[in-house]
C-alpha cells in the first residue's frame, strides 16, 4: 500500500517542500530510504523503527520503501523522521491523514518527538508557498510562535500524534507570540558607556557608526581601552525591526545556536572570533555550506581584536561582504547565498610593541616590522572601513574624574533620532542606514554645497583618498549632519568626516 505525507527541507536558509512517499509490498522484511539523503536521514531507519514499536503501533514486517522527493535534490537532517513514521502508519492503516499538515521532528527510540534545527526559516517558506498547517516538536514551540496567520500543533510524541490524526485527541494551536513583549522582557545590559572614563572622540565617533551604520578601525597601545569600547558599542545601536529580528534568527536556528527557551533573537549579535578561526568557520561553507561567523552577525556586530593577527586571506574575504552585504558560499555540494549585512568593529596596535605614536610608551620595533605588521591589511579593505580611530592611553587624571560619563542610554536617543530619519529617508528603498546607499542614491542624498565640495577635494588630493574613500566620506558626513539634525551636509561635517581618514594618509599611503 502506498502513502504519502509533507515535510520540509533546508537550502542555506530556505525551506522546499518534501513528498514523503512510504510503499509497503510483500517481499522479505527490508527497510529502504531513497532520495538523496545524507547520513542522517539513512539512519532514520533504526530510529523510526524502534519509534513506532515503543509507541505501541505495529511496524510492518514487509519490504518498505521510502521515497523523499524530489528525489534529485540533496537532503539531511533529522527533520524527516516524524514524517517517515506517520507515512508508514499511514500506509499500513493504523492512522488517516484527511488534510495536508506538514511534519517536522526527530524520532527519539521511544517515540518522543524531539526539536529540530531550522524550524523558524521551514515555517516562513512554506507559509509563502500556501501551507497553514504544521505539526512540530513541543521543544520548537516558542521558536515557531511567531509566525502568525498559521496553525500549529506543537506535540511530545509519536502516539500523540497518530491520536490526533485519529481524531482521538485534541490538540491545541499554539498563540502568535508578540515580538514587543519579548523585546522587552530581555533588555539586560553587561557593558555601558558610562563606566568608559575619558576617550571622547572614540565614544563620538562609534556614535557616528551607530547612527549610520558605519564600519570602525581603532588603533591604540594596548590598555587603552579598545576592546571596552568594542563591548559597549552594542548597547547604542537601534532596537531590533521585527523583520530584522526574524533574519538573524533564521540563521542562528539553522546552525542550532538558538535558545529554545526564548525563540527568537531579540538583541543585535556581538560576534567576537578568535584570530586562529579558519577562513571558513569566519565565511561559512564546510560540506554542508553552512553560515559563518559574518552571516551570525548579521544586522550586529562583527569584532575583529587585534586585526593583524588574523591571516591576511581570511581579512580579504570580508571585503565582498562589507560591500555587498551578503555572501555567496559556493561547494561541491551547494552554492548558497547568505546575508551578512554587519558593522564591523576592528582593533589593532600600531605596531607589534604596541606604542608607535603613543604619549605613554616607546616602540622598540624596526620600521621593517612596522610596515610588516600593517601590511596585513590591504588598502581595498581599509577603504571599505568608514571611520579610523586613534585611541590612545587613558591618563590618570580622566581615571580619577569624579565626573559623570555619559550612559550608553543617554547615547542609544541620539542615534534612534538619527536613525529616525534615515528610515523615513530610505522609506521606499530597502536598506535602513547610511552606510548601505548606493552610488546614485549617495550622490541623490548627500549633495554639496560649494563650500563643503572645495573642502573635499583638497582632502581628497592631499591625502590620496580612493574613489570608495571619497563615497565613504560623504556617508559619513551624511550621518553627522542626521545626528545635528541638519538638512543639508555644512563644511563642519565634511571637515569632521575627513578627520576619520587620517589613517589613510599616516599609515598605508
Amino acid at each position: 500500500m502506498l502513502s504519502k505525507t509533507l515535510s520540509y527541507g533546508l537550502y542555506g536558509i530556505d525551506g522546499f517542500p518534501v513528498l514523503v512517499e512510504a510503499d509497503i509490498s510483500n517481499g522479505l522484511p527490508a527497510f529502504d530510504i531513497v532520495g538523496l539523503g545524507d547520513t542522517a536521514i539513512k539512519e532514520a531507519k533504526e530510529r523510526v523503527k524502534s519509534g513506532i514499536k515503543n509507541s505501541g503501533f505495529e511496524y510492518p514486517t514487509n519490504k518498505i520503501t521510502i521515497n523523499l522527493a524530489p528525489a534529485d535534490r540533496k537532503k539531511e537532517g533529522t527533520l524527516f523522521d516524524l514524517s517517515i513514521a506517520v507515512a508508514i502508519l499511514s500506509a499500513s492503516g493504523q492512522v488517516k491523514i484527511n488534510e495536508n499538515y506538514i511534519f517536522i521532528g526527530e524520532l527519539s527510540l521511544d517515540g518522543t518527538v524531539r526539536g529540530v534545527n531550522g524550524v523558524l526559516p521551514i515555517l516562513i517558506s512554506a507559509k509563502s508557498n500556501g501551507y497553514k498547517k504544521f505539526i512540530i516538536p513541543e521543544k520548537n514551540l516558542k521558536e515557531a510562535g511567531f509566525i502568525s496567520d498559521i496553525e500549529i500543533y506543537a506535540v511530545k510524541n509519536l502516539k500523540q500524534v497518530i491520536s490526533f490524526l485519529n481524531g482521538e485527541f485534541n490538540i491545541s494551536t499554539i498563540e502568535c507570540s508578540n515580538f514587543q513583549d519579548a523585546l522587552k522582557s530581555d533588555n539586560n545590559i553587561s557593558e555601558d558607556f558610562a563606566n568608559v572614563k575619558g576617550q571622547a572622540s572614540a565614544k563620538r565617533a562609534l556614535e557616528i557608526a551607530a547612527a549610520g551604520g558605519h564600519n570602525v578601525l581603532m588603533i591604540g597601545p594596548p590598555g587603552s581601552g579598545k576592546t571596552m569600547l568594542a563591548k559597549c558599542f552594542p548597547t547604542i545601536l537601534p532596537d531590533l525591526s521585527f523583520e530584522e529580528s526574524l533574519e538573524i534568527t533564521k540563521i542562528h536556528s539553522v546552525v542550532g545556536q538558538l535558545d529554545y527557551n526564548k525563540g527568537i533573537i531579540t538583541k543585535r549579535p556581538f560576534r567576537t572570533p578568535h584570530h586562529t578561526a579558519s577562513q571558513i568557520s569566519i565565511t561559512g561553507g564546510g560540506q554542508n555550506a553552512k553560515p559563518g561567523e559574518i552571516s551570525l552577525a548579521h544586522n550586529g556586530v562583527l569584532f575583529l581584536d587585534e586585526m593583524p593577527e588574523y591571516s591576511r586571506q581570511t581579512l580579504e574575504t570580508l571585503r565582498q561582504p562589507l560591500e555587498d552585504g551578503k555572501i555567496t558560499v559556493s561547494r561541491a555540494n551547494m552554492t548558497v547565498t547568505y546575508p551578512a549585512n554587519f558593522t564591523l568593529i576592528a582593533s589593532m596596535n600600531p605596531c607589534p610593541c604596541g606604542f608607535y605614536g603613543s604619549k605613554n610608551g616607546e616602540c622598540r620595533c624596526t620600521p621593517a616590522q612596522i610596515h610588516k605588521y600593517l601590511s596585513k591589511l590591504s588598502g581595498p579593505l581599509m577603504d571599505r572601513i568608514d571611520l579610523h580611530i586613534e585611541v590612545d592611553s587613558v591618563s590618570f587624571s580622566d581615571l580619577n574624574d569624579k565626573t559623570v560619563e555619559e550612559s550608553s542610554s543617554v547615547i542609544k536617543e541620539r542615534v534612534n533620532k538619527a536613525r529616525d530619519i534615515q528610515l523615513k529617508r530610505f522609506f521606499s528603498s530597502n536598506i535602513y542606514s547610511n552606510a548601505q546607499m548606493n552610488h546614485a542614491q549617495t550622490k541623490k542624498f548627500c549633495a554639496l554645497s560649494k563650500d563643503s565640495e572645495e573642502l573635499l577635494e583638497t582632502a581628497f588630493n592631499n591625502l590620496k583618498l580612493s574613489a570608495r574613500a571619497y563615497d565613504r566620506i560623504l556617508k559619513v558626513a551624511r550621518t553627522i549632519a542626521d545626528l545635528d539634525g541638519e538638512l543639508c551636509i555644512l563644511p563642519q561635517h565634511i571637515a569632521e568626516a575627513i578627520q576619520y581618514r587620517s589613517l589613510d594618509r599616516k599609515y598605508w599611503v
